[in-house]
């Protein structure tokens, strides 16, 4: 047992040393290994030689075990291309959560991804859930999200946060209404992010 723990430390050293010395055929040996650790090893060591390609996160979004899924999606960011909408789909809360960061670190993405996203800023479960996809629908700053991201400066003290931050790419009336009520929600961090986005208002929410 000993020795077996052994052998797989080494290889995930090897893994990662292929990474920084550009060897591709000992990355893509791992992606098909039966260690998951080892799949997201190699995932990375693809991703850090400029060798992952999209194909290769398409197979990993299909993975058994949710942390190689978490890891090829959080990868996708970068990958433009590379639909993120059957992890927004996911069982396992944590690569929701990853997918919808993706989604809006792409920021280009179709109707499908941002209706997804708008149903689970609205409905997740999950909190952590709900405050990556309110943020996603602030990056990406299609209009089919505003209304949840209004919704989501009622919800917990978190949310609320990210909630206003993702108010920037909107303007209109109803923004207006939110960005005042957070400049004196009862927590601080909420005030700070609506006042870092209000510079027009004064602390009562009046229009300078």
């Amino acid at each position: 047992e000993h020795a077996e723990e052994m052998s797989s430390q080494q290889r995930r050293r090897d893994l990662v040393i292929a990474g920084h010395e550009g060897n591709e055929h000992a990355a893509r040996g791992a992606l098909t290994g039966v260690d998951p650790v080892d799949r997201q090893l190699a995932l990375g060591a693809l991703a850090r030689m400029d060798a992952l390609t999209d194909d290769d996160l398409r197979r990993a979004f299909e993975d058994e075990i949710a942390s190689v899924r978490q890891r090829a999606v959080t990868l996708a960011a970068t990958h433009p291309d590379v639909s993120v909408l059957s992890l927004l789909h996911d069982l396992d809360a944590a690569v929701v959560e990853a997918a919808a960061w993706a989604a809006g670190e792409q920021e280009a993405v179709d109707h499908d991804v941002v209706s997804m996203l708008c149903e689970l800023g609205a409905t997740a479960p999950d909190p952590l859930v709900r405050e990556a996809a309110v943020a996603a629908l602030g990056a990406i700053g299609d209009e089919h999200g505003l209304a949840v991201i209004l919704a989501a400066c009622t919800d917990k003290p978190n949310i609320r946060r990210r909630a206003v931050l993702a108010l920037a790419p909107f303007s209109g009336p109803e923004v207006d209404a939110a960005l005042a009520a957070a400049l004196i929600d009862r927590d601080w961090q909420v005030r700070q992010a609506a006042e870092d986005l209000s510079p027009h208002m004064d602390p009562g929410g009046e229009a300078l």
